[in-house]
């Protein structure tokens, strides 16, 4: 099921046209840099955006003109874990697998979970309880399970779905951010 409900979501966020997408994303920043959440973070871990997905590079740019550290993850396939480092350039990162860009190691400074703020995190689709369905690498649930910031699924009111099959290790997001504003989760 999960992998049909994948299936159904990035059809339907690859049928947007530009120009709605491109709407879709200036209500979804501006709800997001008028929020508390965001204007008392220092630190917000944010996902490199590519192809479909919301951009994240305008959000990311828009934290470093207001001061504020920006984390981006690095996976490990191996052990299915992330490591978030901080991130001053675009020039730190590097292609990795599927095309994803990722910080290279070498060229930033890793942060502990502790010392992030905010964690916008990534999804396909999501529910009025804050549970998601991702892209299934089960990253962001493992990173969750002890992670003690705010959090927050960047989406359009187009991917909600309250039929998300949800699993035991699944960890719900506090905020869910649309086109129409920042809903806490249930």
């Amino acid at each position: 099921m999960k992998k049909a409900l994948r299936t159904e979501a990035k059809h339907m966020l690859q049928s947007l046209t530009g120009v709605e997408k491109h709407n879709i994303e200036k209500k979804q920043a501006k709800a997001l840099f008028e929020s508390t959440l965001w204007s008392e973070a220092q630190t917000i871990g944010v996902t490199i955006s590519r192809g479909f997905e919301w951009d994240t590079k305008h959000i990311i740019e828009s934290g470093w003109e207001q001061g504020k550290q920006m984390v981006v993850p690095k996976c490990n396939p191996e052990e299915k874990s992330m490591q978030f480092y901080r991130l001053n350039d675009f020039q730190q990162l590097e292609t990795v697998y599927f095309g994803l860009q990722e910080p290279k190691p070498s060229a930033t400074e890793a942060v502990s979970p502790d010392q992030i703020d905010l964690l916008l995190v990534p999804g396909l689709l999501f529910n009025t309880n804050g549970y998601r369905l991702g892209f299934g690498g089960g990253y962001y649930d493992r990173f969750l399970a002890n992670f003690k910031g705010n959090t927050i699924m960047v989406a359009s009111k187009q991917q909600k779905c309250e039929s998300i099959p949800v699993e035991a290790f699944d960890c719900p997001v506090q905020y869910v951010l649309t086109e129409e504003g920042m809903k806490q989760s249930k």
